[in-house]
């Protein structure tokens, strides 16, 4: 049984432990902040493709607890006309219909599910370095302490310190708009089926969505276009009413029910930049390999970044667990992974940036998968359940 090391204890890297752990693999986790708090001012969508790999995980039930389905997507105009509406997920399978929830509940749901499960989780456990050699690798910890494994995973985010330890020239870059993410007291009515249904607007100066909890809070996201990243000031000392300020008069330019949400958005807006990782950027050196966004952040304009990172762990797992050897593991996880990724990168990317011309195929000539296409999703199936 080999012991894997995590560094990083967000959803990829706590989903990566959950999957080790059910392949037999022993497995820790270290993460650098000193508690378990994670975004918690924004929220995701998990597609079908994300919850497919939380039932291999067996820790779908913990998730869906968590948050709420999300049966039906529509889009309206700047006009604020419907001219599209559509179902979401898989009707006949509950597990697999999409969920809305906090970022931060997914963690912390995840977390719980793996000390459930016996999997320990170290907090406060900074990274310095990472030193690789032929009979295993050591993470070093800035407070002197350091463990040994026989593979380390980088599950440590956009800003990965295991990435700068093996990639030192990758660097993220700004995808061209600034996200802000915000929770509303008044809920625009949706049309039948309002708390089960997710609003795309397609407004002149921002793209946004919205949807209605059950207990009748609306989440809300503005996706801006702007031609820099945020400042460091900006990013850390804007009043929260700042946002909400900025953003209304952008929205009130069309009529769609977006600036009303906002308006009545009482508590803080967080603010980011869409931001993502080059494709090509390596993955893996000697016994350290990358997961989840340290690898392929994308901007979230498709709403897939947790659904990939759920996605690796599952795989990562099985090619370790059926594998001959570790370098032939990790060879088997790059080539089922890289395409489909990079991919949502790129089509994620030229969103953000209004490019809509196709997205080049996968390496070789053949075509990439679509991001939450159920048929890709088959990359989970492609050898035996995690037992």
């Amino acid at each position: 049984m080999a012991r894997l090391l995590v560094i990083g204890g967000g959803i990829a890297g706590t989903a990566a432990a959950l999957a080790l752990h059910k392949a037999g693999q022993e497995v820790a986790v270290y993460e650098a902040h000193p508690d378990s708090a994670e975004d918690i001012g924004a929220f995701l969508t998990l597609a079908s493709n994300g919850l497919r790999a939380l039932a291999e995980l067996d820790a779908a039930s913990a998730v869906m607890a968590a948050g709420f389905p999300l049966t039906t997507m529509r889009l309206l105009d700047a006009e604020g006309t419907e001219v599209a509406r559509a179902p979401l997920g898989e009707a006949d399978d509950p597990v697999l219909r999409y969920r809305c929830l906090r970022r931060g509940k997914l963690g912390a749901a995840l977390r719980s599910e793996a000390v459930r499960r016996g999997i320990g989780i170290v907090h406060g456990a900074r990274l310095a370095s990472v030193k690789d050699g032929p009979g295993g690798v050591t993470a070093h910890f800035t407070d002197g302490s350091a463990a040994s494994g026989d593979l380390l995973l980088g599950a440590d985010g956009l800003n990965s310190a295991v990435r700068r330890s093996i990639a030192p020239a990758a660097r993220p870059r700004y995808a061209g708009q600034h996200v802000f993410y915000g929770y509303s007291s008044w809920a625009p009515a949706a049309g039948e089926d309002g708390t089960a249904c997710i609003t795309m607007i397609r407004g002149s100066a921002a793209a946004f969505g919205h949807t209605t909890s059950p207990r009748g809070e609306t989440y809300w996201f503005a996706r801006v276009t702007a031609e820099a990243p945020l400042t460091a000031d900006e990013s850390a000392h804007t009043a929260p009413t700042r946002w909400r300020d900025l953003l209304v008069p952008l929205l009130r330019r069309d009529t769609t029910p977006a600036a009303d949400v906002v308006a009545a958005t009482t508590g803080p807006v967080l603010v980011t930049d869409a931001t993502e990782i080059p494709n090509g950027t390596p993955w893996r050196r000697g016994r350290t390999l990358l997961v989840g966004d340290a690898a392929h952040a994308a901007s979230p304009a498709t709403g897939q970044g947790a659904s990939m990172a759920l996605e690796d762990a599952v795989i990562l797992a099985k090619c370790l667990r059926d594998a001959p050897d570790t370098e032939s593991a990790l060879s088997r996880y790059e080539t089922l992974r890289r395409p489909r990724v990079e991919h949502n990168t790129t089509v994620s990317g030229n969103i953000s940036r209004g490019v809509h011309a196709p997205a080049p195929g996968a390496p070789g000539g053949r075509p990439a998968a679509r991001p939450g296409d159920d048929a890709l999703a088959r990359q989970l199936e492609w050898a035996a359940p995690l037992s």
